[in-house]
């Protein structure tokens, strides 16, 4: 029996819907789902406005056409992922004191909170059936989404090689791998639309920092690994 993965920090409860924005972000939500559940072409503003709870005109109010409604419900799961992700980073190892474990427990989390998560697994499944009909909207989320990431993930591994743990000739090229690395075992969990298991997060989060290590480690990272104590 396998362990699903829950994310550290989960969202306060949601309260009942009230007022404008309330209702708006309701409708966001449930559009979502209905979008990622049902694809772009399978939805229809009668189907999201009953999984919101709202009259099909209330949708219309808020948010107009499906294509507009879409486009709201991409730009949001972006924002809330960013939320997510930003404060993931600020959990980064800045001064680590076992670098590997150190990392393998930041990409834990990161997985966690940012790859496994309802917004993740939104925005991977909106990706894979829409991006092709919604090339610019997509690459505003590469802009607004990804680009943020990476930029701040850089900043950080570039402190990590300034103190002698890594040597690193580019952050933003290192910053792109080591995300990629992180999650790399996880992606036939994804294709096959699963969710992994704690075990599965865990192997894929050390096997990925072993090999960014391998990459970029320095003569440090080996030095100050706590060794076993002597039998």
């Amino acid at each position: 029996m396998t362990t699903a993965i829950v994310p550290d920090t989960l969202p306060p409860p949601v309260s009942l819907p009230r007022g404008h924005e309330a209702k708006r972000a309701s409708i966001l939500d449930a559009a979502g789902s209905v979008f990622c559940r049902e694809g772009f072409a399978g939805a229809n503003i009668d189907l999201i406005a009953a999984e919101a709870g709202v009259s099909r005109q209330t949708v219309y109010n808020h948010h107009g056409d499906k294509q507009t409604l879409f486009q709201a419900v991409v730009r949001d799961l972006t924002e809330r992922s960013n939320a997510g992700v930003f404060a993931t980073l600020a959990t980064f190892p800045d001064q680590p004191k076992d670098i590997e474990a150190d990392l393998i427990a930041f990409c834990m989390r990161l997985n966690r909170n940012c790859v496994c998560n309802r917004e993740g697994k939104f925005l991977r499944k909106l990706m894979q059936a829409e991006s092709e009909r919604y090339p610019e909207l997509f690459s505003e989320w590469r802009d607004h989404g990804p680009a943020k990431t990476w930029s701040a993930l850089a900043a950080r591994l570039a402190r990590l090689a300034h103190a002698g743990y890594l040597d690193i000739d580019d952050p933003d090229v290192a910053a792109r791998q080591f995300l990629a690395l992180a999650n790399a075992d996880l992606h036939m969990t994804f294709l096959l639309g699963g969710t992994p298991s704690e075990a599965e997060v865990l192997s894929s989060a050390t096997n990925g920092m072993r090999a960014f290590l391998r990459a970029y480690g320095t003569a440090r990272c080996v030095a100050e690994k706590p060794q076993p104590a002597a039998v």
